[in-house]
């Protein structure tokens, strides 16, 4: 269910309870109006009985000719009763509220000396006089039910303008770029205590950034610092006269490994800034498959498992190298790892780069869980950071990465290069 903003409450807030007060004062004056109606048609007909009382005292003879709204009579005997109402012929003494056909009417009785006096009084003006009141109040109600939401809704924008203003600019906060205050003259104490924590809370993530940036410059320098040694004793080694095949094999492969490093370093360090990966080159992708795989193939072989790079020679794309060669080198560390029998395959169907093993797969339920820090499935013994940094750097890349089954068993990564 969608959620009102906050103008939106406010306005409701402010129209129900102006509705409210004004619906309980309409209530009240209805009331109040029908007990002054009853109060003056009883004060009416007790005068009226008085009247004809002193009347008929003196001039018995003589019974008063109705009125507009009133009758009279006076029963001294059984004879006197053919010309009264039913209805008030067993009244006793007293106010009575009779209602005769359509309308009502209110009676008042009285025996005097063994003769009883009526008095009726026909209240059909003073309840048409009612219901146009009761209809008046409910337009007027209807008038203020209106006027209370357009009021409520132009009250709550000024109310709630400073925060929406608030939050235009919080959104278009930048870490990096120097702004004047969030707190300015003139808010409400409680937008101005709202603004001075996001202000601080923005020096405190631009003071984290700045000790992230001066770290990884840090980390930066004194990773590249023994991996140029490395590199640099490795040139002079295989300079050296004398060495034996095998051994120049190896100080290649060391060389080789240390500028893959260099080049790992400098691109987590790069992701850990969140900076985009604009630099892009041409790269041929079966050499890049081969130069991510040759780490493990050592471990390929003690496993005697197949690896098939099925990408022709020559293949050629757009992309950077260094983010590349980190998600294949991630992606085949886990099909060496993994993968007891079988093999491991590498296609290519562009824009798609498929590695595909005939390892234990992965169920359907984690695959979305996957690319998550430190999730490791069941036959994981790692810290989960590896497909979640392939995650990140194919982000950065705008590129795609999603897991399937593989045909034969096993699990394959699809790697969208678009």
């Amino acid at each position: 269910m969608k959620t009102l903003d906050l103008r939106t409450r406010v306005a409701a807030t402010v129209a129900i309870a102006c509705i409210a007060v004004v619906a309980a004062l309409a209530i009240t004056l209805n009331s109040a109006s029908e007990d002054l109606e009853e109060s003056l048609v009883d004060q009416i007909v007790s005068e009226e009985m008085d009247f004809l009382v002193r009347h008929y005292r003196e001039f018995p003879s003589l019974v008063r000719d109705p009125g507009p709204n009133l009758q009279y009579y006076v029963v001294r005997g059984p004879e006197d009763l053919a010309g009264i109402p039913e209805k008030l012929r067993g009244l006793p003494a007293g106010m009575h509220e009779v209602d005769h056909d359509i309308e009502e009417q209110h009676v008042a009785v009285r025996i005097v000396d063994g003769i009883r006096f009526i008095v009726a009084y026909d209240a059909g003006p003073h309840e048409l006089r009612e219901q146009q009141f009761k209809r008046l109040v409910l337009f007027a109600l209807a008038i203020i039910m209106v006027v209370a939401a357009a009021l409520g809704y132009w009250t709550a924008g000024l109310l709630t303008r400073q925060i929406t203003s608030l939050a235009t600019r919080v959104a278009a906060l930048d870490p990096g770029v120097p702004r004047a205050p969030l707190v300015q003259q003139g808010q409400d104490a409680e937008v101005a205590a709202l603004a001075h924590a996001f202000d601080q809370y923005e020096a405190r993530i631009r003071e984290l950034i700045e000790r992230e940036q001066e770290f990884t410059s840090n980390a930066s320098h004194e990773l590249r610092t023994p991996l140029t040694a490395i590199r640099t004793s490795c040139e002079l080694l295989v300079a050296e006269p004398g060495l034996t095949d095998k051994a120049r094999t190896r100080i290649t492969a060391i060389a080789a490994a240390a500028e893959r490093m260099t080049g790992q370093i400098e691109l987590l360090l790069f992701l850990a800034r969140s900076e985009p990966m604009a630099v892009h080159e041409t790269v041929d992708l079966a050499e890049c498959v081969n130069a991510a795989v040759e780490p493990w193939l050592a471990e390929i072989r003690r496993k005697a498992l197949r690896f098939d790079n099925d990408i022709p020679a020559g293949t050629v794309i757009t992309a950077n190298r260094q983010a590349l060669n980190l998600v294949l080198a991630n992606l085949l560390r886990n099909a060496a790892q993994y993968t007891m029998t079988g093999g491991i395959r590498v296609e290519w169907a562009a824009p798609i780069l498929t590695v595909s093993d005939t390892g234990p797969g992965v169920p359907a339920e984690q695959r979305s869980l996957l690319f998550e820090r430190h999730y490791r499935g069941a036959a994981s013994d790692g810290f989960g950071l590896g497909l979640a940094i392939v995650k990140r750097a194919c982000d950065q890349c705008h590129w795609r990465i999603e897991i399937t089954a593989a045909p034969g068993g096993g699990s394959a990564f699809r790697l969208t290069l678009a």
